[in-house]
């Protein structure tokens, strides 16, 4: 399995967190690949550029077709492949929503769907301009030059909450909403509309899946299940269990354990 990330241009840096890519080549004895997306508050450009996925469900495998946008979701996903695949992905800010797409964030979590669905001719000639590139970094600037265009059409409205999602994403520092709102001096009524505005759900809805990331991100380290939840701001070990099965599908033994189906990887 590889993996790694390539960082997007300065311009697009507030907006976009990181480019990802994730190779891999099925052994003589692996049938099969899957792979499972969590649950997660940014939104993804996903490509497949080699091999495609079947969506698995309870109705039976659905073609999933070779790319998509998965937005911001309290969902997981579980997806199969009979071939050695390599996948490139944008982890996108939800704030960013509506600058790169013109729709608001708010009427998106949750949903997912093909590029010539959402984008029409623009989303089919950009999948096939990003599979057809020769390597990943020229990837990432055919996206950098798609994104780039369309954030000059729509700039951000709202700054304030654009650095409130990126500060519960990245400083960890806020355990309850009423400190959030605090903070950007908004009665916590205030700052609960404005950020489901630009995030795509309530304030609590958000950290809870900020924090079941941050917990998923330690899972390769020796740490305890319980010193995993304290760290991540979890009040006990049953709060953890319930969200961490909610969002994966899975119990956190299990999960921790190594023997859980792929995830999508991420990095800070």
């Amino acid at each position: 399995m590889r993996y790694y990330t390539i960082q997007p241009p300065p311009e697009l840096k507030p907006y976009v967190r990181f480019y990802w890519v994730l190779e891999h080549e099925l052994g003589a004895d692996q049938s099969s690949y899957i792979y499972r997306s969590v649950a997660d508050g940014c939104t993804e450009m996903v490509f497949h550029y080699r091999s495609v996925f079947d969506e698995l469900t309870d109705k039976g495998g659905q073609n999933a077709g070779p790319s998509g946008i998965q937005f911001q979701t309290t969902q997981y996903r579980r997806f199969i492949t009979t071939e050695s695949f390599g996948i490139f992905g944008a982890y996108i800010y939800p704030f960013a929503v509506p600058c790169f797409f013109n729709i608001p964030s708010s009427q998106t979590s949750n949903l997912a769907f093909d590029f010539d669905t959402f984008l029409n001719r623009p989303g089919r000639e950009l999948e096939e301009r990003i599979i057809l590139a020769s390597d990943n970094y020229k990837r990432a600037e055919i996206l950098s030059a798609f994104l780039t265009a369309r954030l000059r059409q729509n700039g951000l409205k709202d700054e304030r909450m654009a650095i409130a999602i990126r500060d519960v994403i990245h400083n960890k520092q806020y355990r309850t909403v009423g400190q959030l709102a605090d903070a950007y001096n908004l009665s916590a009524r205030q700052f609960d509309r404005k950020f489901k505005a630009d995030a795509g759900f309530s304030p609590k809805t958000y950290m809870r899946l900020v924090r079941l990331q941050d917990a998923l991100r330690q899972y390769s380290t020796n740490k305890t299940l319980t010193q995993i939840a304290l760290e991540c701001g979890y009040y006990d070990q049953s709060h953890f269990i319930h969200d961490v099965k909610e969002f994966t599908g899975y119990h956190p033994g299990y999960y921790f354990s190594g023997k859980a189906e792929g995830t999508e990887y991420r990095d800070s």
